[in-house]
């Protein structure tokens, strides 16, 4: 069946909604509303329900692609603004929020077609959610499928990571009483409610939210280091290593790599074939909270930026901030739900249990998905670089090369590029404007985003690994006191000159003896305080491990 250019399909728009639309609970809440039409309360019940629990709209699927496009990310792009410096970082925002845009148009193309040809077989997908790599299947065979699973199931692994250690290191600076790695125990836990959310068809309200609390941190970060000004003897030197700029630039190819659950969140549509223009109206939303939070963050603190990957550590602690941090919080833990739901889809169908009706059996099944994420949480804790190692090594292939080549060969032959369920746009240039369009995502992503991109990310990210080591206790965390070399020699007796061959706490990166108990002095013994002082004195520092 040939589709007129660009205009989707046909004959399913005259379906019902529940026929293309995918899941069978929204076939039983439109029973439900018809059964119980006569019953206001039952009624209204139902109203409710629809309106904060089942989403398919276009609406819904703009807020769910916003809303998942940037979350903790939007913390770290300052980070990234030090390394290129403004002016690519601007421009390196542009090109891959459009190439984003492009490949995500590419995905939904494939999942059209697939779903198509399938529905043309009579196969029913009620109680199914399709995925990336069954997409793959479906069009090109197992290798593909075999590739598109692997790279999409660590990248979102490892995006769940980094969600997990982004709450780690945000609520810190609410409360530093515990440390990062102690935190993310605590949100790994928290995270892990995750597992009764059914699919993205029920995000409906937390997408919203989400992107509401994204909307406030982004612009408080702009305003406040506006209303900040710059900071004493600003220098604005970036880019000043070639690792350093290549690291930042596959940072910002992880921010617009968003769409490896493109395909999930088109199965919940009721109406998928309006997707093909969301992802870029999303992204153009996005780039109006990246840009301006990023550019005024670089201008107010300039360099010092190398040493905080998160920009709120450079921000004065106030009730402003204080409820920035608790808002991304909570759409990190949104985020978490958005990159770990179909891992959990994977692992049901691995296991058997896709098609359960028992919520409760599901998400019993779905907990140990959680427990890798957590473990790899704890063991690299480096917020910012772990970013720009996902984005080259798994991003640029799961969301930019195999997208685009996938399209090349599924439509190489003229039969499929007449039959094709979705054409590509008259303005890209038709078929021949589409290849080349694919052919320089390919050798651009491949050449600069994994090669160069790959090189520096890992090169800074052993560096983190050298300097904080595995398992490091408090990434990045600054000391809690100034000036501490000042009271030992004001206050310290004599005895205490043996203080260097005391036990030092510094196993790990940790904020200094906080979290030990007190060591016996010798007689006289001195206060409490000057204990403090001297161990804290003693620990450990790396040059610019202050940041964050």
């Amino acid at each position: 069946m040939a589709a007129g250019g660009g205009g989707g399909i046909a004959d399913e728009k005259q379906a019902p909604a529940e026929a293309f639309g995918g899941h069978l609970e929204v076939a039983e809440m439109m029973e439900d509303e018809q059964h119980n039409g006569g019953e206001s309360s039952s009624g209204v019940k139902s109203r409710l329900s629809g309106l904060l629990w089942h989403g398919g709209s276009a609406y819904d699927a703009w807020f769910s692609c916003a809303s998942n496009q940037v979350a903790q990310v939007l913390l770290t792009l300052p980070y990234s603004f030090a390394q290129l410096g403004m002016l690519s970082g601007i421009l390196f925002q542009l090109f891959y929020g459009l190439l984003g845009s492009w490949t995500a148009y590419l995905i939904s193309a494939l999942y059209l077609e697939y779903r198509t040809r399938r529905e043309r077989d009579k196969v029913d997908f009620r109680n199914h959610v399709i995925q990336w790599f069954e997409v793959l299947d479906g069009l090109l065979g197992r290798h593909w499928r075999n590739a598109g699973l692997a790279f999409n199931c660590t990248f979102l692994l490892f995006g769940s990571v980094i969600q997990l250690i982004g709450c780690a290191s945000n609520i810190y600076y609410v409360n530093d009483r515990l440390d990062k790695r102690t935190w993310t125990y605590v949100f790994g836990a928290c995270c892990a409610t995750t597992v009764f959310i059914p699919s993205f068809h029920n995000y409906r309200v937390w997408s919203f939210l989400g992107l509401v609390m994204t909307t406030y941190t982004a612009w408080y970060i702009a305003v406040a280091s506006l209303v900040r000004g710059q900071v004493e003897g600003v220098q604005h030197s970036g880019p000043t290593t070639i690792v350093l700029y290549f690291t930042g630039a596959t940072n910002i190819l992880y921010t617009f790599g968003g769409h490896a659950v493109t395909v999930e969140i088109m199965h919940a549509m009721w109406r998928p074939q309006k997707f093909k223009a969301i992802y870029l109206l999303a992204t153009l939303y996005v780039l109006t909270l990246t840009l301006p939070s990023a550019a005024a963050a670089y201008w107010a603190f300039g360099d010092e930026l190398l040493t905080h990957s998160n920009a709120l550590a450079l921000l004065p602690r106030t009730p402003f901030r204080d409820a920035a941090v608790v808002l991304m919080l909570i759409h990190q833990f949104i985020t978490f739900g958005f990159a770990c739901t179909p891992l959990y889809f994977v692992w049901e169908k691995l296991i058997g249990l896709h098609d359960c009706r028992s919520l409760c059996k599901r998400a019993a099944a779905r907990l140990p998905v959680v427990v890798p994420i957590w473990f790899l949480a704890i063991i690299f804790p480096f917020f910012g670089p772990i970013n720009s190692a996902v984005g080259s090594l798994l991003v640029s292939f799961t969301v930019y090369i195999i997208p685009a080549l996938a399209h090349m060969v599924t439509f190489r032959s003229p039969q499929s590029r007449e039959n094709a369920v979705e054409r590509p746009p008259r303005f890209a240039g038709g078929w021949t404007g589409a290849y080349v369009i694919n052919s320089f995502v390919v050798a651009w992503v491949l050449v600069v985003g994994f090669g160069f991109g790959g090189w520096a990310s890992i090169t800074n990210f052993v560096q983190q690994v050298n300097n904080f080591g595995l398992f490091a206790k408090c990434y990045q965390c600054p000391p809690h006191l100034t000036a501490l070399p000042a009271a030992p020699a004001a206050f310290a007796p004599p005895p205490m000159d043996r203080a260097p061959s005391m036990p030092q706490a510094t196993a790990f990166n940790a904020t200094g003896g906080l979290f030990f108990p007190p060591v016996p002095a010798p007689a006289p013994a001195p206060s409490p305080m000057i204990n403090f002082f001297l161990r804290h004195h003693h620990h450990r520092h790396h040059g610019g491990r202050h940041g964050l």
